[in-house]
This record gives C-alpha cells, sequence and structure tokens, in this order.
C-alpha cells in the first residue's frame, strides 16, 4: 500500500527481455538511501513491483507480460516517480494507493496556468463511472486531486491542477502531449461501484 506522495524521481537505466515479460533495472537515487531491500514492495510510475536485485542504489524487479499489457512506462529507460510502501504509523499525505493500475490514460493538455499547471488527461471510458470532481485519481503514482470531469465518446476528460512543487518533484515535468500516464482510482470509489452493482441484481 501507497499514499500517492513521490519521494524520489528514479529512471529505468535498462530493460532485459524474459520469457513472459521484462526485466528492469531503476536507478533509485535519492530514494537510495532509505535501504531498499530484496522483497520490497515499490511503487515504480504507480505500479507495484518487487525489488529482486539490489546493488548500490540501484534495484531489479521482473514485469509480467501481463503487467505491461495493462499499463505504460515499463519497458523503456526513462524518469519514473517511485514509492516505497507504507509502514504502520507513517502518515497518509495523499490517499491510498494500492499499485494496481486500473487503466492508461492519454496526456491531451498541458497548459501554464499562472505558476501552476493545467493537465488535461483523456481516461478510458470504463473507468468514467469513478472519476468525480474533487475526487482523488492516482496517476504515474502520484495522488492528485480532481477539478473537473467531461465524459465524451472517446472517453472522460480528466482535469488537474499542478502546483509547481509537484512538478519539480516528479516526472511531470518531462510531460509530453499523447504519452501514456498510468491511472489508479481510488479505492473506496472502486468498493461503492461494486456494492451498488449488488444492489442492482434482482435477489434469486
Amino acid at each position: 500500500m501507497f499514499t500517492g506522495l513521490v519521494q524520489a524521481v528514479g529512471a529505468i537505466v535498462s530493460v532485459r527481455a524474459l520469457e513472459a515479460g521484462v526485466h528492469v533495472d531503476v536507478d533509485a537515487q535519492a530514494l537510495a538511501p532509505r535501504a531498499i531491500a530484496i522483497g520490497d514492495s515499490i511503487a515504480v510510475n504507480g505500479v507495484c513491483l518487487t525489488a529482486t536485485t539490489v546493488a548500490g542504489r540501484h534495484f531489479g524487479a521482473d514485469v509480467s507480460r501481463e503487467t505491461l499489457s495493462k499499463t505504460a512506462g515499463l519497458d523503456g529507460c526513462h524518469p519514473v516517480n517511485l514509492e516505497t510502501s507504507l509502514t504502520l504509523g507513517d502518515k497518509l499525505g495523499g490517499h491510498l494507493v494500492a499499485g494496481h493500475v486500473d487503466g492508461v490514460g492519454t496526456v491531451v493538455r498541458v497548459l501554464p496556468v499562472g505558476e501552476s499547471v493545467e493537465l488535461v488527461v483523456l481516461a478510458p471510458q470504463a473507468l468514467a463511472r469513478f472519476l468525480a470532481p474533487k475526487g482523488s485519481l492516482a496517476v504515474d503514482g502520484v495522488s492528485l486531486t480532481i477539478n473537473r470531469v467531461a465524459d465524451g465518446d472517446a472517453g472522460c476528460e480528466v482535469s488537474i491542477n499542478l502546483i509547481p512543487h509537484t512538478v519539480a518533484s516528479t516526472t511531470f515535468q518531462y510531460l509530453a502531449l499523447g504519452c501514456g500516464v498510468n491511472l489508479e482510482v481510488d479505492l473506496v470509489a472502486r468498493y461503492v461501484e461494486r456494492m451498488l452493482q449488488g444492489r442492482a441484481t434482482p435477489a434469486k
């Protein structure tokens, strides 16, 4: 379990093909002093991975073919957001994030608004029912608050305000139009949706 507050921007420095996925080598950079150990859960761009090797400030993780098919940004060398898992007593500064990606969104607008940045992401239509103004959404592992939503035939456009600190402390400083981002909806919204489905099913 994570909180969506990025602790460091690292980088995937190599990707090695496996029979059913890839093995990534991640330079943890500023996260390294937190003493990553083999078996630790680490959110890499919002995807919960298990450290299988540790050497200096680098750790390695295996990414299955299934995970690759459901996420973005784990099959190439580039900067990534990193966060270690929560322990009892840690502050929950963002919102509860499981590291289980619900879908891949597409960046459609990145606009300066004063000192901040408006980020607009097109989310898959299947996630629209989980997205609401003032609700929480993890984008590439970053806990964010939704400002506006706009439903359309192609999906649901989500507008989010990024303050300068968030941009400087995450991979959002490298955002480009058309790039894919990992989306995880709020856990509470997910369970509420499931409960409502149950109420809609006639008792037998």
